[in-house]
């Protein structure tokens, strides 16, 4: 496969902004090049971060930090703001607006269908099978010459689940299009990452947040790994300097405190798995689904009426029984001990 074959033409010959600092590739000396405020800034909490020049374009930090910590390759990684940034870029390369398609198999994350319209690009639903994996036939039979991309998301959101990893591969395999997965939630799965099928698959990206087990979700960074030609076309479209400072000095401090993310991934599964039970043994839940992720699918008689009581004491879910295979269906995230007991006691209190 040949992933320039996939592009689009006026992607392939975009000429890219540039600034002098991608020409010399430095961000020390007497730097003259940017128009910057040479005095300095107006917010010196932290004097090391010179909030007053642009912040390195090609993300060199970054990757140094991220590469290291999981070990992946410099060439393989790209950085935006949060995956929506990169979900937007890739369409952006790889569709022509009104002509190219986008298979989603759903019920899945909300964003991508979202970020296809904006960029007028036509999706393809095809759903999950009963329990919630990849139906490879059905996909097969929508399959055509002018489909682009096709999203997955494992841990599935909202269902919780992993992906049946040999579905994920033959998808690969089977299409000449950019396979996508999304793994905003692997950390709070024992095992299910595809990483490593990175170098077997030149089609194939993998989508990773900071949100959620770093507890990072207010810097608003995401990445993913792929095989550099995809890389190369990230940076060719790119805002010139789209990770700010501050967003690498909070990753970079985040880093230093792994074993306390690993605590907070332990507590989560942990209450997880009491919340699960809890709810498994009361009338008005008709089921809890298995989760991979740190939330949990719960089916309700009423779900309506359960997240009206449950607002009313100042208790927000997310109600996705409008999604299809998920009627009557709410999405509770996992929160600490003391918040899971006052909504267990209110649940309780509602049946």
């Amino acid at each position: 496969m040949k992933i320039k074959d996939l592009v689009r033409q006026n992607i392939l010959s975009l000429k890219p902004y540039t600034s002098a600092r991608d020409i010399y590739e430095s961000s020390e000396g007497i730097l003259l090049d940017a128009n910057e405020n040479s005095w300095g800034s107006t917010f010196n909490e932290i004097d090391s971060l010179n909030l007053n020049r642009y912040p390195d374009p090609h993300q060199n930090d970054l990757k140094d930090l991220v590469g290291n910590y999981y070990s992946i390759a410099a060439e393989n990684l790209f950085f935006g703001v949060g995956s929506d940034e990169i979900i937007d870029l890739i369409i952006r390369i790889f569709c022509e607006p009104n002509a190219d398609k986008v298979i989603i198999p759903g019920p899945t994350y909300g964003m991508y269908k979202v970020a296809c319209d904006i960029n007028n690009v036509e999706t393809i639903q095809v759903l999950l099978n009963d329990d919630f994996q990849i139906n490879v036939d059905a996909i097969e039979k929508k399959y055509n010459k002018n489909v682009k991309i096709i999203f997955l998301c494992s841990p599935n959101n909202p269902t919780g689940n992993l992906l049946n990893k040999k579905d994920v591969l033959t998808l690969c395999k089977s299409f000449n299009s950019i396979i996508i997965v999304d793994e905003a939630y692997i950390d709070f799965s024992i095992e299910g990452t595809l990483i490593d099928e990175i170098k077997n698959y030149p089609n194939l990206i993998i989508l990773r947040t900071f949100s959620k087990a770093w507890g990072l979700a207010g810097i608003r960074l995401g990445y993913c790994i792929s095989n550099p030609d995809i890389i190369e076309f990230l940076f060719k479209v790119k805002a010139p300097y789209n990770i700010s400072s501050l967003t690498r000095f909070a990753l970079k401090s985040a880093l230093k405190n792994s074993g306390l993310k690993n605590s907070f991934v332990k507590s989560i599964i942990k209450e997880r798995n009491r919340l699960w039970n809890q709810l498994e043994s009361l009338t008005g839940v008709i089921h809890v689904y298995k989760s991979d992720a740190n939330f949990l699918l719960v089916k309700f008689d009423d779900p309506n009426y359960v997240q009206k009581k449950l607002a009313g004491k100042g208790i927000i879910v997310r109600n996705r029984s409008s999604q299809s295979k998920l009627s009557g269906c709410l999405r509770i995230s996992i929160g600490n001990e003391e918040e899971n007991d006052i909504l267990w006691d209110e649940i309780k209190r509602i049946f």
